[in-house]
């Protein structure tokens, strides 16, 4: 269990607290829903959750397997819903690695990316798309309904 506090500060920001490390995350709303835009909004940090896992994750694995993973990129789109209620319905993920990642062990990364908490969180109605994309051409695509 991890505690996070939470407080609203007016004017659509809110403030969070990490409460093990002290850390804090302020948000906005969006800017196509009545907010200035001046930080991540909740859907934001929902599809950087899933980036951040993604990345995570992989890089579990690819350590317990002396694999360099270090200076992977995540790229995420969030596509909201044009109807009500307003929801998150698509995110696009291209995760781009560095070069020297053996083939052979790309297909546990894939699928550790696949599984991974964020991931298996999400709502059935959420279309991911995930593109794993190496220096040598090698790409793996994923197009999943949760």
């Amino acid at each position: 269990m991890v505690e996070i506090n939470t407080v609203y500060e007016g004017g659509l920001h809110c403030k969070a607290v990490h409460k093990p490390s002290g850390v804090t995350i302020e948000t906005d709303a969006p800017v196509d829903n009545r907010g200035k835009g001046e930080s991540f909004s909740p859907t934001d940090l929902l599809a950087t959750s899933l980036a951040v896992c993604y990345l995570t994750t992989m890089g579990i694995a690819a350590e317990d397997r002396e694999i360099n993973m270090k200076g992977a990129t995540c790229r995420i789109e969030k596509h909201m819903s044009s109807d009500s209620p307003r929801r998150v319905v698509r995110l696009v993920a291209e995760i781009n690695f560095p070069a020297g990642i053996p083939f052979d062990k790309r297909g546990i990364l894939e699928a550790v990316a696949l599984h991974c908490p964020v991931s298996k969180s999400l709502s059935a109605d959420i279309d991911v798309d995930l593109k794993l994309h190496f220096p040598d051409g090698q790409d793996m695509e994923e197009h999943t309904h949760h």
